[in-house]
């Protein structure tokens, strides 16, 4: 289990030492808390305001527009990195 340190030490908190793509899977886990699709536009401002870090953002951003769901999410910025 990954424990966090306290608020306020930036995101390399949230960090797992094996994550490829710092804090996304956290990011996601909040942002998703139902199954409703969200646009590619609306993942990305909510990016940019938790202060994700440059390599995860590069990612999100590169999303093509439309709407995903959290595992299309998931397997797209995947992708994008293979």
């Amino acid at each position: 289990m990954l424990r966090l340190s306290p608020a306020g030490w930036g995101t390399a908190a949230i960090m797992a030492p094996h994550d490829a793509l710092p804090g996304l899977d956290r990011f996601l886990d909040e942002l998703y808390v139902t199954d409703v699709r969200m646009a590619r536009d609306e993942i990305v401002r909510k990016a940019t305001a938790a202060g994700l870090p440059a390599t995860t953002m590069s990612r999100l951003d590169a999303l093509p527009e439309g709407e995903y769901a959290y595992d299309e999410v998931v397997e797209a910025v995947r992708m994008i990195g293979d």
